[in-house]
């Protein structure tokens, strides 16, 4: 899982989303995420690791994990390739390993 930067190029709206899902240990991006507007589909232009904003480290011990990632903002469900359409969404299940 990683933290995405979206760009739809139609509607030039943008976004950022913490349910990116890459291939372990790389930025190869599985599954892409929907506009909310226009509906059409977009890898992210830019993936990084969703780190502590202290630290810098992806797994920490900080006694407040200060991360650029709001654990309170729902999960679209609607607009991820991943979940959409799904009983279960990305925010409840979390870690899936997918063979290539």
């Amino acid at each position: 899982q990683k933290y995405g930067y979206y760009h739809c190029k139609v509607c030039n709206i943008r976004w950022e989303s913490a349910y990116v899902w890459c291939v372990q240990g790389t930025n190869k991006v599985y599954f892409r995420q929907f506009c909310r507007t226009c509906q059409k589909s977009y890898n992210p232009y830019r993936v990084e690791d969703i780190t502590c904003q202290s630290c810098k480290q992806t797994r920490c011990t900080c006694p407040v994990k200060m991360r650029h990632v709001d654990p309170k903002r729902p999960h679209r469900q609607d607009l991820c390739g991943r979940c959409k359409g799904k009983r279960l969404s990305c925010d409840s299940t979390f870690s899936f390993k997918y063979i290539i």
